[in-house]
């Protein structure tokens, strides 16, 4: 799911504007006329046949619905109907979450007017198409599993230590071979059922680490952006199908803003204080992020402008200095993975180095 571009496909006002407000089981509707009048309202199950039936013999209409689950498929077949189909994006509509007087049928009246008046407050998105959103739930399966692991793990610790036993350290891969030594028999039957199901979830993981490798024999971009320090064949499948095209922004330093890694701001007049990132966009994209500047201003880390900045940056930040290095060093990668993207170069450790190469050889 991404924004929509500032040249919108958005045509003159239609004679109908409706408003779509969905639902798991049913969806209200809103139709409002060329002078923004309530023609009609009501409600319709949320499924194809009952959509198809419902849209496909009127007039092409703009129809206004919010990001959500269903809002892929249900906006692929309302276009595919002929109509304008103008996707809001849920997070930036406060007059419609945040409403003390907030109910189905509201709802969709509030995003009919909003889409007669001027789609562009409903910051439109684009969905991504059905191949590359398939791609992105093989990784979204595969972090719900790593959570799932983890839990597991933490519960397997928690239980020997409330026995007054201790697990080693030890990765996830190999918590089940580590651990079987360490059990008592006495906790053997309690926790050996967690350590299958742990092993049996790591085994899954593995082979989807796999399938999420092979994504780049399809995506070209994958394999430029895995140049980067700290971006592996995840890191860099999730960066490329999240934001699904380097067009979306028109320029890299944006990159960060888009993920929630810049601050926020409250200013008004001479009142300006320091705020927090926002986190706002992907926040599983954000933490892998956070990970890759991890490893970059780690010890293991390779050598690279990137890398000294950072280092720089939190030996003179106090005593929050490492952790605020490791969020910017996180927007700044973001950037440049941005930038290598669009231009289709590899990563320069020393880009400044290599500029001036380039001149000496000239």
């Amino acid at each position: 799911m991404n924004k929509g571009s500032k040249k919108s496909a958005v045509t003159t006002k239609p004679s109908k504007t409706v408003g779509l407000d969905i639902g798991d089981r049913y969806s209200y509707y809103c139709v409002l006329n060329a002078d923004a009048e309530l023609m009609e309202e009501g409600r319709i199950r949320t499924t194809e046949e009952a959509l198809r039936r419902h849209f496909a013999d009127s007039q092409r209409r703009r129809i206004a619905l919010e990001t959500g689950t269903h809002s892929p498929w249900i906006s692929r077949l309302l276009q595919d109907l002929g109509h304008e189909v103008i996707v809001a994006n849920a997070r930036k509509l406060e007059s419609i979450s945040a409403s003390r007087t907030k109910n189905d049928r509201h709802d969709a009246e509030q995003l009919a007017r909003l889409a007669h008046s001027d789609p562009k407050l409903l910051s439109p998105v684009r969905h991504r198409s059905p191949e590359r959103q398939r791609d992105l739930n093989l990784i979204r399966a595969r972090s719900v599993l790593v959570r799932a692991r983890t839990m597991i793990i933490n519960a397997a610790r928690g239980l020997v230590k409330s026995s007054g036993g201790r697990l080693p350290s030890c990765s996830s891969q190999s918590f089940e071979e580590k651990v079987k030594a360490s059990l008592s028999a006495e906790l053997a039957d309690l926790v050996m059922p967690l350590l299958t199901q742990a092993s049996s979830l790591s085994q899954q993981i593995k082979k989807m680490d796999q399938r999420i490798d092979q994504l780049r024999e399809r995506y070209a971009e994958i394999g430029i952006l895995r140049s980067a320090p700290g971006v592996g064949p995840l890191v860099a499948a999730t960066y490329v199908l999240t934001l699904d095209h380097h067009q979306l922004l028109r320029q890299s330093r944006s990159a960060g803003a888009l993920l929630g890694l810049r601050p926020g701001q409250s200013q008004s007049g001479d009142y300006d204080p320091q705020c927090c990132i926002t986190k706002t966009g992907n926040s599983y994209l954000r933490s892998l992020l956070i990970q890759s500047a991890q490893y970059i201003l780690s010890r293991f880390g390779p050598d690279s402008a990137l890398r000294k900045w950072g280092l720089k940056l939190a030996g003179s930040g106090g005593k929050c200095g490492k952790k605020r290095a490791v969020v910017a060093v996180a927007r700044k990668l973001s950037v440049i993975l941005h930038r290598m993207w669009r231009s289709g170069q590899r990563f320069l450790a020393f880009p400044q180095s290599a500029i001036a190469l380039a001149a000496v050889e000239a």
